[in-house]
């Protein structure tokens, strides 16, 4: 069982950066594939951004270039740092951990969820 707990949330304005943490408080994140998944009210949840247990990056395209994924394993934290929010972003962000090698863009290849945190973008 990994419990997962994101933070970094907030209202920022448009051309604005947010940091979202990743936290795992008991099982080391190293060995999981991570996934940033985003939501709206009446939208399905969709892939952001995945990390690999080799550090091979995902995006989707509409982060590509404005969005950066990374893990501090030390840390047993994954980031996303996101930079020229736009209010097209707004939305919970969360992540999602699953025990294999590859990256997956599809929410029920992950097995574990955090709680998300309100990211708002104002025009």
């Amino acid at each position: 069982q990994v419990q997962l707990v994101e933070s970094g949330g907030g209202l920022v304005q448009a051309g604005g950066s947010l940091t979202l943490s990743c936290a795992a408080s008991e099982r080391t994140l190293s060995v999981y594939v991570i996934g940033w998944f985003r939501q709206v009210p009446g939208k399905e949840r969709e892939f952001v951004a995945g990390i690999s247990r080799y550090d091979n990056k995902y995006y989707a395209d509409s982060v590509k270039g404005r969005f950066t994924i990374s893990r501090d394993n030390a840390k047993n934290t994954v980031y996303l740092q996101m930079n020229s929010l736009k209010p097209e972003d707004t939305a919970v962000y969360y992540c999602a951990a699953k025990s294999s090698i590859v990256v997956a863009t599809s929410t029920s290849e992950y097995n574990y969820w955090g709680q998300g945190t309100q990211v708002t973008v104002s025009s």
